[in-house]
């Protein structure tokens, strides 16, 4: 269960998916739509087997399962705020859980310290359920190897001793490449330690790829390919941020860019969007400063759900982060994978939009950079 999503991401498209349920400790708590749906399947497939009180009971059993999954994330949002991290958001999946932090930590120590706090609070779950089996005389480890003899806490048990090991594996985005990043930046540089730990992520997921389509099941093959893309997204991002460290905003942002009225329509927005090859629109409010932002993804979804005569406003994302131009882009670049959208406003000193700091102008600036590495100070403002 990563503490950040793989490709800034589960991002915006698993939050446009999930609804809030809770808030505790200042940290909202979402679920995924996918999530009943992985439980009505457990229910009706096991369920039948004991009837209706068989069906409740695969069904507790299944929360309390998620249920420890979701401490196991609040194990790394309460370690990251002992570092002034904040988190925004744990939002529960069907393949776990994901604690969305508003930045890394920047210390080895600290990121080994919230990167393995996941994984001890199943330890102590663990620990936990132990002593209640042996205190209550349950402590009969038959269990484990009949499978004809099901105990809740005997399964709940194995269950969070398999959540440490599946975590510790030494692979981004899961716990362990985390710990093994933290480890081998006490001796590499931050960017260096990165680029070994996702190469053994890698090679791990080509294994395991390789084993499952041989013997193993199918899943594994696509656990391998969620690793290999995680390790692969991680090692790209950390190189980015690495490489833009001493460059300012002003030097990425869009500059020439349509911009939508609050009180516009999505049918003048689509206008907008034919006659450009922009992907985002700012919207500005009734003094001319940023209100919004709307994107292709979410101006479609909006037409087939109200039509073309609904306002931008009902669509728009609001609170986002606004950039400021002397702002470096690795700075800037953190925002807006944490805000989990594909692009910023950059705003001057007085509030009024300037620009728009996207991902692919990052991209782009960075290609052209190379192109001219015997020139790099043109890009510097």
């Amino acid at each position: 269960m990563p503490f950040r999503g793989t490709k800034g991401c589960v991002a915006r498209r698993a939050m446009r998916w999930s609804f809030k349920v809770a808030r505790i400790g200042g940290i909202d708590v979402r679920i995924h739509v996918t999530f009943f749906l992985l439980l009505a399947l457990f229910a009706s497939f096991y369920g039948p087997q004991g009837g209706y009180s068989g069906t409740l009971k695969v069904v507790i059993f299944f929360l309390l399962v998620f249920l420890c999954v979701l401490l196991h994330e609040f194990g790394h949002a309460f370690a990251g705020k002992a570092y002034g991290i904040r988190t925004v958001d744990i939002t529960l999946l069907p393949i776990g859980g994901v604690a969305r932090m508003e930045r890394m930590p920047e210390k080895p120590a600290q990121e080994l310290v919230v990167a393995i706090a996941g994984p001890l609070v199943n330890v102590v779950i663990a620990s936990t359920l132990l002593f209640v089996l042996a205190v209550t005389g349950n402590l009969d480890f038959g269990e484990l190897v009949d499978p004809t003899r099901f105990n809740a806490m005997w399964a709940l048990l194995y269950t969070n001793l398999m959540m440490v090991l599946f975590n510790l594996i030494p692979a981004f985005p899961l716990d362990g490449g985390r710990v093994l990043r933290a480890l081998l930046a006490t001796r590499f540089s931050y960017e260096r330690a990165t680029q070994i730990a996702a190469t053994v992520g890698q090679v791990l997921a080509l294994l395991m790829g390789v084993w499952a389509l041989s013997k193993g099941p199918a899943s594994l093959a696509l656990i391998a390919i969620f690793i290999y893309m995680g390790a692969e997204s991680e090692s790209s991002f950390v190189q980015m941020r690495h490489a833009t460290s001493d460059i300012p905003v002003a030097s990425a942002m869009v500059t020439r860019f349509d911009t939508l009225n609050y009180q516009a329509t999505l049918d003048q927005a689509v206008d907008a969007l034919l006659g450009s090859s922009q992907h985002e629109f700012p919207v500005l409010d009734t003094n001319g400063g940023f209100a919004g932002l709307l994107t292709k993804h979410d101006l479609l979804v909006a037409l087939r759900k109200t039509g073309s005569d609904a306002p931008v406003s009902d669509v728009m994302i609001r609170g986002l982060p606004t950039l400021v131009p002397q702002m470096s882009l690795d700075h800037a670049f953190s925002k807006i994978r944490e805000a989990n959208v594909s692009a910023l406003p950059v705003v001057d000193s007085a509030g009024q939009l300037i620009g728009l700091f996207t991902t692919e102008n990052v991209s782009e600036l960075l290609m052209v950079q190379s192109a001219l590495a015997n020139k790099p100070r043109r890009f510097r403002r």
